[in-house]
């Protein structure tokens, strides 16, 4: 049994999700490892971060999300609304604001994305991917994506890649 790793470096943008396509990134992933039938993991160690496989509906909005992207955040946003103030939430309390001035060294203000990690929570974290013959069991209108949920600052991610098989 083999195992491979690697990652795929993201950037997401601020005021929305962000919906990365790493579908192909992850398929070259596949190929390089040279593992034919086994199971593809594909992992955030983000906690405002989610990994899912849907299909791609092609037609964007003016933001650059695909329209069934957009009705997904409007689903969240009626579930989940966005953290827009402090007290909104429970989270983040007095406490975690002391960490993240103190210890982080981060404006509070980044604290307030109770949102992104309850929407993570719902959706997950990590896609575990049948590998078959060296190809991928999407189905045929299959793609992943990594998914930031935080919208309060762009900032760099990091996509998490194991694959074990022979």
């Amino acid at each position: 049994m083999a195992v491979y790793r690697d990652a795929i470096d993201l950037q997401s943008e601020i005021s929305n999700p962000t919906f990365h396509n790493v579908t192909e990134q992850i398929t070259e992933i596949v190929k390089a490892s040279g593992i034919k039938n086994g199971i593809c993991v594909v992992y955030s160690h983000h906690t405002t971060c989610s990994v899912m496989t849907q299909e791609s509906s092609h037609d964007e909005n003016f933001w650059g999300l695909e329209f069934l992207q957009q009705d997904l955040c409007n689903i969240m946003e009626k579930l989940v609304p966005s953290c827009r103030t402090e007290g909104q939430y429970m989270h983040p309390g007095p406490k975690h604001i002391d960490f993240a001035e103190n210890v982080a060294k981060e404006d509070a203000k980044y604290s307030l994305n109770t949102d992104a990690h309850l929407r993570s929570v719902f959706f997950g974290r990590s896609e575990s991917i049948v590998l078959v013959d060296g190809d991928l069991q999407l189905g045929e209108y299959g793609f992943i994506y990594f998914i930031d949920w935080d919208q309060l600052r762009a900032r760099k991610r990091v996509c998490q890649v194991q694959i074990v098989g022979e």
